[in-house]
């Protein structure tokens, strides 16, 4: 059975926005799973703004980091996936927690990069506000 390695940059992000810090960081730096199964990747938020995305991307070694999709830090957790989207990632956010998760269904060995997490758009052609999928 092949493992995979999914692991997330381990660079902190912080910033100032009208004297209130907001920083996200990843809850864990490796996490190894087998082939098929389900893995969920967290990243803890602080401070982000009513209307605020949190951003997840992919970064294959040798190739710039791609746009999977971000949701919304609000209620209606609002998503906007990649075009064309990956049916097997989705995402969810505990705003108690201030928690954002990326949910990989059935894992397979192209999943093994280094994954972002986000609280802004790190990436060029990230998609517009335009199209939403409701979760709820």
């Amino acid at each position: 059975m092949k493992i995979l390695l999914l692991c997330f940059h381990r660079l902190q992000w912080r910033r100032e926005w009208n004297g209130s810090a907001q920083s996200i960081e990843p809850l864990k730096n490796k996490t190894q799973v087998h082939a098929n199964q389900t893995v969920t990747l967290s990243c803890k938020y602080s401070g982000s703004r009513s209307g605020d995305y949190l951003h997840w991307y992919r970064q294959y070694p040798g190739s710039r980091p791609e746009f999977l999709l971000m949701i919304s830090a609000s209620a209606g957790k609002n998503k906007i996936h990649a075009t064309p989207p990956i049916e097997r990632l989705d995402a969810d956010v505990n705003e108690g927690d201030k928690k954002v998760d990326l949910i990989i269904s059935s894992t397979a060995v192209s999943d093994s990069a280094l994954y972002y997490c986000a609280l802004q758009p790190t990436v060029t052609g990230n998609p517009p506000n335009t199209t939403f999928l409701n979760s709820t």
